[in-house]
């Protein structure tokens, strides 16, 4: 699997001879520029995972792409009369020759209710599971983790008890955007995590991994 991370949530996954982008929000561009993109995971209509201008964008230069996304977020593309299709509560299905399964869950508590909307975190053949804004457990053994470490729903301390709690063998930090200095999410769980053998690596801006 290569993963590349384009910014906060917005990564391209690249498994099976396909490339799956996921959330491509306001607070990453770089997916505004990619080409031959398959496949659109949107986890939640928050807007640092789903900026329509941007999906805009990437729709202009993938035309083909096949949106997957669940009822909330489906009501937002009806409004813009974007074609998606849904996948959530505790679902799979094959597209495009890629397994993908849903994990719904509510949005993780910023203050009382607010904010917390439907959130579906998706597992990518198996491999990735990519939990969006909830720290859910899908019940299996989980290969890669994006590990969420930074959010006004959230303190680091539970981001780590989460990687403790799913023991990936490899994660790496997403939902960090807000951080000025991305480091500041990194540094902790990169000093705990590899001690419980879980791999922590820090993916570069742009730069494509091999996980």
């Amino acid at each position: 699997m290569r993963i590349t991370k384009l910014g906060h949530c917005c990564l391209i996954v690249e498994i099976k001879g396909k490339r799956i982008l996921t959330d491509p929000g306001s607070y990453s561009t770089l997916q505004d520029e990619q080409k031959n993109i398959d496949i659109i995971l949107i986890t939640h209509e928050h807007g640092d995972h789903l900026h329509i201008e941007s999906l805009k964008k990437v729709l202009v230069n993938n035309p083909s792409a096949q949106i997957i996304t669940n009822t909330a977020v489906g009501k937002l593309l009806d409004v813009e009369s974007i074609k998606y299709q849904i996948l959530e509560g505790t679902t799979s299905g094959t597209f495009l020759g890629v397994l993908l399964e849903a994990f719904d869950a509510r949005h993780e508590e910023i203050y009382e209710e607010f904010g917390q909307v439907q959130n579906t975190g998706y597992f990518i053949e198996n491999t990735l599971f990519y939990p969006g804004d909830a720290f859910y457990n899908p019940g299996k053994p989980v290969d890669i983790l994006a590990l969420p470490v930074a959010g006004p729903w959230m303190r680091l301390k539970r981001a780590i008890e989460y990687g403790k709690e799913i023991k990936p063998r490899i994660c790496f930090p997403v939902h960090d955007g807000i951080l000025v200095n991305p480091e500041l999410g990194s540094r902790l769980p990169s000093m705990i995590l590899p001690k419980l053998g879980i791999e922590f690596r820090v993916l570069e801006i742009g730069k494509e991994e091999e996980i």
